[in-house]
């Protein structure tokens, strides 16, 4: 052949010791390592340890209104779907390497060091103290929030209904309510008299209704229930 293959990694490799000293590349990536590492670590230890903070400094012009969320706005949700906002030292789940990153760049473009992280999810996701979903929020002041980052799927979309009973009182009476009387009316008529009557209807109507209340009862002091308005930015499971 008159001429040979080109070896692409030799070319590679003559135009990187044209303009690099081969010991000073490896020195600057060792040092770039160590300093990301460090950065890492330092987000880590503050996502951990929880270090509170109602304000980071941000550079208002880098910031995307998209994600920025005033703590009303979190609360509705919290309460809607039945979520918890708090510190991420009480965060159990993992938080992801996507996070981390979401982190550094946000510190990197804004140059400061965030503080005072918090996370609105599933109680389950949280390790709570006695008495689906995560989202990463940091503090921008004056009760605003900037979400740094969203991780694992959404929310089932009958959630909202499902945990609807345990927004308040009401709703719970109303549901306690619609089951007695979709029960009452399973029940045979006749069952306890040979001719029946409203007056029946109503007897077994209330027996019902009480015996549904008690075991929401039951259930609810049992376990330590309580309204969505009432823990939405509680550290404790029986808030």
């Amino acid at each position: 052949m008159l001429f040979n293959r080109l070896e692409l990694e030799e070319i590679l490799r003559s135009i990187k010791s044209r303009s690099h000293n081969s010991e000073q590349l490896l020195a600057n990536v060792k040092s770039w390592l160590e300093e990301d590492l460090r950065i890492e670590r330092r987000i880590e230890s503050t996502l951990d340890k929880g270090k509170p903070s109602d304000r980071n400094s941000f550079v208002f012009e880098l910031l995307n209104a998209d994600k920025i969320y005033h703590i009303d706005h979190i609360k509705t949700i919290c309460i809607d779907y039945r979520l918890r906002f708090l510190d991420t030292k009480y965060f159990k789940s993992e938080i992801p390497a996507a996070a981390l990153g979401s982190i550094k760049e946000l510190e990197s473009a804004h140059k400061t060091h965030l503080e005072g992280y918090k996370i609105m999810a599933p109680s389950r996701m949280f390790k709570l103290e006695d008495k689906n979903d995560p989202m990463l929020f940091a503090p921008i002041g004056n009760g605003y929030f900037y979400l740094i980052h969203k991780w694992g799927r959404d929310l089932h979309p009958l959630r909202r209904w499902i945990v609807w009973p345990l927004k308040n009182m009401i709703n719970l009476l109303f549901l306690i309510l619609t089951l007695s009387f979709l029960a009452t009316l399973i029940v045979p008529e006749g069952l306890f008299s040979k001719q029946g009557s409203t007056a029946e209807f109503l007897i077994i109507f209330f027996f019902v209704f009480k015996s549904i209340t008690a075991v929401a009862l039951f259930y609810g002091i049992s376990l330590g229930k309580n309204f969505n308005p009432a823990i939405w930015n509680s550290k404790y499971f029986n808030a």
